[in-house]
């Protein structure tokens, strides 16, 4: 399984109706201070953000992906959508 199809796996638990993930890890090879994880642009959206705040929303996705933060994923650009926006 890709580290791509593990994010999209593990993002599940909040029931998007939309989940797009980008790997830009080669645009980012040699990196400083890269020490060999990927580079991710996400975008999702759920009924689970409503009502929240943009610093809940990340919390939440951050949580789902704790564990593979920094080794696994050195960076993710996180743009998090309420199904009703």
């Amino acid at each position: 399984m890709s580290l791509a199809d593990e994010i999209k796996l593990r993002l599940q638990t909040l029931s998007p109706s939309q989940l797009d993930i980008q790997d830009n890890s080669a645009l980012h090879a040699g990196h400083k201070d890269n020490g060999g994880g990927g580079h991710f642009t996400l975008r999702i959206v759920s009924e689970a953000f409503c009502g929240l705040t943009a610093v809940a929303r990340h919390r939440m996705i951050y949580q789902a992906l704790s564990d593979l933060m920094p080794h696994q994923i050195h960076a993710l650009s996180i743009r998090a959508i309420a199904s009703d926006e």
